[in-house]
């Protein structure tokens, strides 16, 4: 299968593409940059040059491709509106591109605000619906085009996705504890994340991408849940700085981008999605990745 992926040298991206091409497909990865594109090349894969505001060159892209694995985000923490334009511009662009094509459209979400007071499920919809939403709306946006001739599948990304080189939400928090000193969490650390390491993540999209049914809801999740505090604690136990809990109110100024999201629950299940796609996570756990040194 020929396969269109932006989001292609990112950190996850970089990852399925390489679970894409070791299972024998082909890939066009969206590259911005010239060491992006030699990256790309180097793996073996075609290279189309853009980003995520190059619509013409997504819809170009979407239609020489047999699928398509939309990956990138702005993340534009300091201007999150432009951050869910550009991703609902992007849905909508490949939306109508592979409407009535019959291929497969697997896009990246997040776990937040699925449920509440227990962990999201994969029959669980998203509360962001419109424009003006989280990440646009993109998920819901994407499922109206579910029964329209193209097959719909939505992965579902723990706010953890760890492995050596991250520079995700806990390569922020140890940033944190080496700039402050002690490794810190907020309130009584309760709060709780799912986790999966990157390589698991990555072969769960390639399971899905193969054999999902159009409207899947998947979650790329091994554990389901690590307490705010355990992160913290394994944190200050590697950096050997104390540990400390810190007021909710200066999360931001102790955590920085990161200080919105370390107080909030974002936990999942994973057994329908393993059940669908017989799959099951085998890498390390996210505390045991710190512990080797993946953050060091």
């Amino acid at each position: 299968m020929h396969v269109f992926v932006t989001g292609a040298t990112g950190w996850i991206g970089s990852a399925v593409v390489d679970e894409l091409l070791d299972a024998g497909h082909e890939v066009t990865g969206l590259a911005r940059s010239d060491g992006s594109a030699v990256t790309l090349e180097r793996k073996g894969a075609r290279v189309r040059r853009g980003d995520l505001d190059d619509l013409d060159g997504l819809r170009a892209g979407a239609e020489e491709a047999e699928a398509v694995l939309h990956l990138a985000n702005k993340h534009d923490w300091g201007n999150p509106a432009e951050s869910n334009r550009a991703e609902r511009a992007a849905v909508q662009t490949f939306a109508d591109a592979l409407t009535g094509t019959g291929r497969a459209f697997v896009l990246a979400a997040g776990l937040s605000t699925l449920a509440t007071g227990r962990p999201a499920i994969e029959t669980d919809l998203s509360p962001a619906v419109g424009p003006d939403s989280h990440r646009g709306g993109a998920e819901n946006l994407a499922l109206e085009y579910a029964e329209k001739g193209m097959r719909v599948i939505s992965a579902r990304f723990a706010p953890s996705v760890h492995g050596a080189g991250d520079h995700g939400f806990v390569a922020a928090l140890v940033a944190a504890a080496r700039k402050h000193g002690v490794s810190g969490y907020l309130g009584d650390g309760t709060a709780s994340w799912a986790a999966i390491h990157r390589t698991d993540a990555a072969r769960l999209v390639r399971l899905g991408l193969e054999g999902a049914p159009t409207g899947s809801l998947l979650h790329a999740v091994a554990e389901e849940a690590v307490t705010t505090k355990e992160i913290a604690e394994t944190i200050g136990r590697t950096l050997d700085v104390p540990v400390v809990s810190v007021p909710p109110e200066n999360a931001g100024e102790h955590f920085g981008f990161v200080g919105r999201f370390f107080s909030l629950d974002m936990t999942a299940s994973n057994e329908r999605t393993r059940e669908l796609l017989k799959w099951a996570p085998f890498g390390p756990t996210l505390v045991e990745d710190i512990e080797a040194g993946a953050y060091a």
